[in-house]
């Protein structure tokens, strides 16, 4: 079979009559090594995010107010990125390219940073009281390789998920039923090494969306021509909204939305008039599709979901900030004389998410069942509002100990103690709450982003 007959223009698989072809590609023969590059990946992230504030306070000598802002301000930076790498993947370059190139990125970050913590010259040098002075170069040089790390994973963490799913033909149902997603820094680097190899290893066996053009372009497409038409009356017989005519939409690679009641001032953007042509095509800021405006109004009706996840996610990133300074106070021994970094305690959040999945899932929701009559145990919104009520708890924990620890300080005068001899293990009920709040929260976002988006 000559080569332009798997391959449209753009490089992407054209599978239509083409059902041998479709065969040996997507589904699960593909997944493994897009779960390996996603798997890997987060391996990396999180052993760095879990150490870095001791890092910036130990290493490169940051107070704690400077190590805890430098911390949210590249964990800020990771989760922006993606913002970038979605407009990117979906306008020019495809999932496949875009995963590819950003985990490249990514490499040189992890190998960067690896280098700074390690090689003489850009590893910070100690005192004889052991405190470190780091030089601007050092610290330009692990910053720089933190900040690719942070490019990076923009490129990743929108398009993985995706590009799995896209695996899978929803126009073909037994593949529909396939597609079930629920069930120190030289090791991530080593990770984020296999993740690229597991990925690229793969190549044969994925199927590649072309790229559907710029979402946000089309976005304020639909508010300049809604305003435009300000004056113009919609319809009542919503057939009369403009369409593609094809099940395909304009939007490269996905299909028409059908029209939904909500937020009607936008259909102004799809009432067709005399003035919405230049000579004889159609003017894009003044006409749009259904499909377009139901794509603002599913953002729109994202917005309070994502408003909530940001107090959630203030709330949880302290796991990795507060809390590890928190228990770089206290008494760090387990046993005899083995003494265990503070970080490690993040591992309670872990046990704590294993731990209430199956009791959610078991036990919780059937008997939820029983009392609110809905198939689930709770709705997607009230999943998330429990979530961030059980979210409180965890901070009044952390709270309370923290009182205690200071009381304990005036007390007894600790201020020149080290460790104080109350045991980091005070410490595991905050994680362990946390991690329940983060199953209910999380479970309840992802179906609500679901459900809002209207995916067909």
């Amino acid at each position: 079979m000559a080569e332009e007959d798997i391959y449209t223009k753009d490089g992407t698989t054209n599978f239509r009559n083409k059902p041998a072809i479709k065969n040996k590609t997507g589904t699960w023969k593909a997944c493994p090594y897009i779960l390996g590059n996603e798997c890997c990946e987060r391996l990396a992230y999180y052993g760095i995010n879990t150490n870095l504030v001791n890092y910036l306070k130990f290493q490169l000598n940051q107070r704690n107010v400077a190590a805890v802002s430098n911390v949210m301000n590249w964990s800020g930076t990771c989760y922006v990125m993606p913002l970038i790498g979605a407009f990117l993947a979906d306008a020019y370059l495809g999932r496949y390219w875009t995963i590819a190139s950003f985990s490249i990125i990514y490499v040189f970050g992890m190998t960067i940073l690896t280098l700074s913590a390690s090689i003489h010259g850009l590893k910070p040098t100690c005192d004889e009281n052991n405190v470190y002075h780091p030089t601007r170069l050092q610290t330009g040089v692990f910053f720089l390789g933190l900040y690719l790390i942070a490019l990076g994973t923009g490129g990743i963490k929108p398009c993985v998920s995706s590009f799995g799913a896209d695996q899978f033909d929803d126009s073909d149902e037994t593949e529909k039923k396939k597609k079930r997603w629920a069930w120190g820094f030289g090791i991530p680097a080593v990770a984020m090494a296999i993740a690229v190899a597991s990925f690229f290893s793969g190549t044969r066996l994925y199927r590649n969306q072309r790229p559907g053009g710029s979402p946000l372009a089309r976005i304020c497409q639909v508010i300049v021509a809604s305003f435009r038409k300000v004056r113009v009356e919609v319809p009542d017989d919503k057939s009369f909204l403009y369409e593609t005519t094809d099940e395909e939409s304009t939007v490269r690679g996905s299909r028409n939305l059908d029209h939904t009641k909500q937020l009607s001032f936008f259909d102004k953007a799809a009432v067709v008039s005399s003035y919405d042509q230049i000579k004889g095509s159609i003017n894009p800021w003044r006409l749009c599709t259904v499909t377009q405006v139901e794509e603002l109004k599913s953002i729109i009706r994202l917005l309070p979901i994502w408003a909530t996840g940001i107090i959630f996610s203030t709330a949880y990133s302290q796991m990795g900030t507060l809390f590890v300074l928190q228990g770089n106070t206290m008494d760090l021994h387990m046993g005899g004389s083995f003494e265990i970094p503070s970080a490690s305690l993040s591992l309670f959040d872990t046990i704590s998410v294993i731990f209430w999945v199956p009791v959610y899932d078991r036990l919780i929701v059937p008997l939820a069942r029983k009392y609110t009559g809905h198939k689930n145990g709770f709705t997607q919104l009230q999943r998330i509002a429990i979530g961030l009520i059980i979210s409180i708890f965890a901070m009044i924990s952390a709270g309370t100990l923290e009182l205690v620890r200071l009381r304990a300080v005036k007390k007894h005068n600790y201020y020149e103690l080290k460790h104080m001899p109350i045991s980091i293990f005070f410490q595991v009920p905050q994680y362990f709450i946390i991690g329940c709040a983060e199953v209910l929260r999380s479970l309840g976002s992802w179906s609500s982003f679901m459900k809002k988006l209207q995916m067909p």
